[in-house]
């Protein structure tokens, strides 16, 4: 029977190519369908691609690191077990033949710097499998060998899972300092006359793959968007009241919380619909109106980095089903589990700096956006209110919004306006649904 023909399938709007991270299958290791063959890195998101057959792996064509289009051969399978060529191509078509390693046991070693370095492979020594999640919690826990034997897999043949290593970090008593060394930060970087030495007074922590990506995107953007920014401030009394008084009812009666973030969703729907131009792009001496309005929503992952997945067709959802898909979305990204599709095609981004007990925030543009808006804490102060029988003071739940824009298509007018629009959306909340 033929080999089978593994291709780097298309992983979502605008996404071209793909970075090997690592073979979770190796050749001459049979696979199961459905199994994870290999874990590979977009711009956007890290993924794992499994096996459309039952087979063995005959062929490897990329190797780690190395970049693939998508559409192209990145691995051949043989069906039914019938094991082809062991031969591993380079992508320089410089075709060698090796053999298949045995699987590296799990290496710790001390750099110059006196830090402990991990390397985890795929597999332990004693034949258990490790999936690329787990890897990936083991590498920024700096679970030890030693350590590592000590934990029980509780997932099928003795397979360490997910639940194991978190179990075992709440009994541990000291983590190991970590550092991670990553060729493709390590190329990004400038050169530098001397490298930095640690010192008792100082801490050195190369980036990992993702912080390194949002260092470059946060530069490109300064780089192409001349950035201005506005701010308004808005009454959240009314919807803060509201939600307090029905956010237990929404919870038991359809088993999830609502946060401010979906009101936020909407309304700024609802302005968009009134400054279209606000959702938009530039190309060339062009600007681009989209017509769907696709909100991303920043959000902060457990390590400290930030992913923005993105609330589709927002205009087309009322506040019920933009509190559904935001909580999905959110979820999702913090367990790991966001697709390429969850994370592109945004037109307009939120940002809420306000979780972060931060008062405001001058967010930068999401590339190919135009504009990011930030909510603050949403924090109780003494205001002026007028009334028909004269100005009074009284105690409100007030908070700030501010927007970022790019002013090469977004003057003052349009950004201003469309701000304080926003603001006018969730000062006249009807706090008398229900939903």
């Amino acid at each position: 029977m033929d080999n089978f023909d593994l291709v780097l399938p298309k992983m979502g709007e605008s996404i071209t190519e793909a970075t090997i991270l690592s073979w979770v299958k190796q050749v001459g290791e049979k696979i199961e369908e459905d199994e994870t063959v290999l874990e590979v890195a977009t711009d956007k998101v890290d993924s794992e691609l499994p096996s459309p057959i039952t087979g063995v792996i005959s062929e490897i064509l990329y190797q780690e690191n190395e970049v693939v289009k998508v559409g192209q051969v990145i691995a051949r399978i043989t069906p039914d077990g019938k094991a082809g060529p062991t031969s591993i191509p380079r992508q320089n078509n410089d075709h060698s033949e090796a053999e298949t390693p045995e699987p590296p046991a799990h290496k710790e070693a001390i750099n110059g710097n006196g830090h402990t370095v991990l390397e985890v492979p795929p597999r332990e020594a004693n034949g258990r499998t490790l999936s690329p999640l787990v890897r990936n919690i083991i590498q920024k826990e700096g679970i030890a060998t030693a350590e590592l034997d000590r934990i029980k897999g509780t997932g099928p043949d003795g397979r360490i899972t997910k639940n194991d290593v978190l179990g075992f970090l709440k009994q541990r008593d000291k983590p190991v300092e970590v550092i991670r060394p990553s060729k493709e930060v390590v190329a990004a970087l400038p050169e530098q006359n001397s490298a930095p030495e640690a010192s008792g007074n100082t801490e050195i922590i190369e980036m990992d793959r993702m912080r390194s990506m949002i260092a470059d995107h946060m530069v490109m953007s300064k780089r192409t968007s001349p950035h201005v920014s506005s701010f308004v401030e808005v009454d959240m009394t009314r919807i803060v009241q509201w939600r307090e008084r029905i956010k237990n009812s929404f919870q038991t009666k359809h088993g999830q919380k609502i946060t401010f973030t979906p009101i936020f969703v909407e309304a700024i729907v609802k302005a968009i619909k009134e400054f279209p131009q606000i959702n938009a792009s530039v190309s060339g001496k062009q600007i681009v109106v989209k017509k769907d309005i696709n909100i991303g929503i920043a959000t902060a992952l457990p390590n400290g980095n930030l992913i923005v997945p993105v609330v589709k067709d927002a205009k087309g959802k009322n506040l019920l089903g933009l509190t559904h898909q935001v909580n999905q979305l959110v979820n999702k990204a913090r367990n790991n589990k966001l697709s390429p599709e969850d994370i592109s095609g945004g037109t307009f981004t939120l940002s809420n700096v306000g979780t972060f007990r931060n008062l405001m925030g001058t967010p930068i543009i999401n590339q190919p956006e135009v504009a990011i808006m930030a909510t603050g804490m949403i924090k109780k102060r003494p205001v002026v209110i007028e009334t028909e029988q004269g100005d009074t003071i009284a105690i409100r739940h007030m908070m700030y919004l501010s927007l970022s824009y790019d002013h090469r298509i977004v003057d003052g007018f349009l950004g201003g306006s469309f701000l304080a629009r926003v603001g006018d959306f969730l000062e006249a909340f009807d706090d008398n649904q229900d939903i």
